[in-house]
């Protein structure tokens, strides 16, 4: 999927004014106000009042939340209904959402709880259940791990990766985490004030970015230091 060009502007300000391409899995990095949220939430049609979006896009497919498109929160309560059983906030037969709780590693007995009642790794695995229950041609990831322990980061990323191979979406994941990143995706975009300074194969860049803005965030984070994306 090859985003030709994604341009944001307000004021006839340009905010963001990129390109990326997304073969399979792709990492979004850049510190805060780099405008990747703004790149998810135009990629969603959600941007603030006001602003202008250009996009052009070569994918095969019409991006259209719901249908072709799947939105993966940081936050799964931002989600879901607190005051409704699970099995109520699917809009699918109960069959195959059974199937899908399978293959995200849930219990079907879950459905019949409320999301206050399950952890943070199991609603976000409901919330996965979710994006896939149209078969989305594309799932967006917003930093969908920030709040989990390690090991079920780990756990939710590697079942990422086991579900893409199973029905074939692409990702694009927005992350401060160099880990995760590695973990999950094949290639990584690094972008500055609405525009790309670095992209390529993800251990490639890694191990030898062309940029000094790149090297301050590699650096950053593998040093365990806190920083905003």
């Amino acid at each position: 999927m090859n985003i030709s060009k994604l341009q944001i502007t307000i004021d006839k300000k340009k905010l963001v004014d990129i390109s990326f391409d997304i073969s399979s899995s792709l990492a979004l990095v850049g510190q805060s106000g780099s405008g990747k949220s703004l790149t998810i939430k135009a990629l969603l049609g959600m941007l603030p009042r006001g602003m202008e979006l250009e996009l052009k896009h070569d994918s095969g497919f019409e991006l259209i939340t719901g249908e072709t498109l799947a939105f993966v929160p940081q936050n799964p309560f931002t989600a879901l209904s607190p005051l409704t059983k699970i099995k109520k906030q699917f809009f699918i037969p109960l069959p195959k959402v059974e199937k899908l709780f399978m293959q995200v590693g849930l219990d079907s007995t879950l459905l019949e709880r409320f999301p206050p009642e399950l952890s943070g790794g199991q609603l976000q695995r409901v919330v996965i259940a979710m994006a896939l229950s149209h078969e989305p041609k594309l799932i967006l990831l917003d930093e969908p791990t920030t709040a989990l322990d390690p090991d079920t980061r780990v756990m939710i990323l590697t079942l990422l990766k086991t579900l893409q191979s199973e029905f074939g979406f692409k990702i694009l994941f927005v992350t401060h985490d160099m880990n995760s990143a590695k973990i999950l995706c094949e290639d990584i975009c690094v972008i500055k004030e609405g525009r790309v300074v670095e992209s390529g194969k993800m251990d490639s860049v890694l191990q030898n970015p062309f940029v000094e803005y790149t090297k301050i965030l590699i650096d950053a984070n593998f040093a365990n230091r806190k920083f905003r994306i």
